[in-house]
């Protein structure tokens, strides 16, 4: 019956088995070639045994010339046959059930040859001269090179990551990414200083003249608010007017500030070389020289930055970003014709190719997998040993021994059948030489 758990009813520090072992219904039929064989073998020994008490029966009835040979070659068949015998037998089991040192040796020493197995197989396999050897005749980066250098092969590949991409991120929780990217985010920009970073790329826009396009739109929205909005800024000056003053005079001053206002922005948008751009300009290089090297500058704006990040709003923004993050990742891995599946096939050919060519990546490539395999072999040997001694022990002995039998056992078979034959023909040599060495 196949077993397919551990025993759960072993006794406390027992050995439960690892594995299943099962005796199938092809190992049944084996069997069945096992025991015609045996027929065989034993039908040969009751021949010889019947051939040798014929003989002996001749020679002593007075017949003379080949009862003597034919009773030396029985004899030596069956002595043969019963020493065969002998040994096929005490590998599964002790013969005739007696208690003979050194027979049942499959069901008795089983352990034992599963720790030799295991010990012979980290030896002389696991080595790391073999694992290096064999690997680098394998010629690994080349054979690579040339599979992934198949369009159809990439695209086996893209497919694959794809999917394994998708399941990564569907297992991931998001709120523990989440947790983990914002904490991420945050520590490192509270770790870093940004003033200096901000004073270098404003020194090289003002420098570039780029952000006058953005003083030229600043200037021309403020002129088209004046140009809706200027009772609105008539009427904040006379509000600001104090109370004693005469309300024509509020209305005046209210004009006169208007259009000077209007008139202001109104240069500033229509001339470049206007005196308040080059004040612009010069207080953001000055700005831009203190973000470097002034420390007060540069004290505040870090501490700007940690108000900032310190926000509930702007975490919500870090945390939300892995959403979107995930979702444009996903989407993309699994659409055939996105760019990042695109990109990654023509990589994978790409480096196909150059793998297929190029022969110091793939010295480097072949140098890496043998790195990395003989490290896993040295360090893990232990382990992976004792997955064959632990799992051989976990067999059931009974099991064990058929199964090998089931398997092995027509051949041992013969062995029966070459000793009965072998046997019989050294005895008539024996016979032979000794008969005329006497006579």
């Amino acid at each position: 019956m196949e077993r397919t758990e551990t025993d759960e009813k072993a006794p406390s520090g027992a050995r439960s088995p690892l594995v299943a072992f099962a005796y199938t219904a092809a190992d049944e039929e084996k069997r069945q070639g096992v025991r015609r064989m045996k027929a065989t073998a034993t039908g040969l020994l009751l021949f010889v045994a019947v051939v040798y008490a014929l003989a002996t029966w001749a020679r002593n009835s007075g017949v003379t010339g080949w009862p003597p040979y034919v009773a030396a070659a029985a004899e030596a068949g069956m002595v043969g046959a019963l020493a065969d015998w002998f040994a096929v037998t005490a590998l599964f089991r002790r013969p005739l059930g007696l208690p003979i040192p050194h027979t049942a040796i499959i069901p008795t020493k089983k352990d034992q040859l599963g720790a030799s197995l295991g010990a012979f197989v980290g030896e002389n396999f696991l080595s790391a001269d073999v694992v290096r050897a064999r690997l680098h005749s394998l010629s690994i980066g080349r054979r690579l090179g040339g599979w992934l250098a198949e369009p159809a092969h990439a695209d086996r590949v893209t497919a694959e990551l794809s999917t394994a991409l998708r399941g990564a991120l569907t297992v991931l929780r998001d709120a523990d990414v989440q947790a983990v990217v914002g904490e991420a985010i945050t520590r490192r920009a509270d770790a870093a200083e940004i003033a200096p970073g901000i004073g270098k790329t404003l020194e090289k826009v003002v420098a570039d003249g780029a952000h006058r396009r953005a003083v030229d739109l600043i200037c021309a929205r403020a002129h088209d608010w004046l140009v809706f909005h200027g009772d609105s800024v008539m009427d904040a000056v006379q509000g600001g007017a104090p109370g004693w003053t005469p309300r024509f005079v509020d209305r005046k001053v209210g004009e006169r500030v208007y259009k000077e206002l209007l008139r202001f922005v109104t240069e500033m948008r229509d001339m470049p070389a206007h005196p308040a751009r080059g004040a612009i300009d010069r207080f953001l290089t000055d700005f831009a020289s203190d973000l470097q090297a002034d420390t007060d500058t540069r004290g505040r704006v870090e501490r700007l930055k940690s108000d900032l990040l310190a926000r509930p709003e702007v975490q919500d923004v870090i945390a939300s970003a892995w959403a979107s993050i995930r979702s444009l990742i996903i989407s993309a891995a699994e659409d055939e014709t996105s760019e990042l599946r695109m990109r990654a096939r023509a990589s994978l050919i790409s480096l196909g190719s150059r793998l297929a060519t190029d022969t110091r990546l793939q010295e480097k490539v072949d140098g890496w997998i043998e790195d990395a395999v003989v490290y896993v072999v040295t360090t893990y040997r232990a382990e992976i040993t004792s997955l064959i001694t632990d799992t051989v022990a976990g067999w059931d002995a009974d099991q064990t021994s058929k199964k090998i039998e089931a398997n092995i056992g027509r051949d041992l078979q013969f062995i029966r059948i070459n000793g009965t034959v072998v046997g019989a023909l050294a005895g008539l040599v024996i016979y032979t030489v000794s008969h005329a060495l006497g006579g």
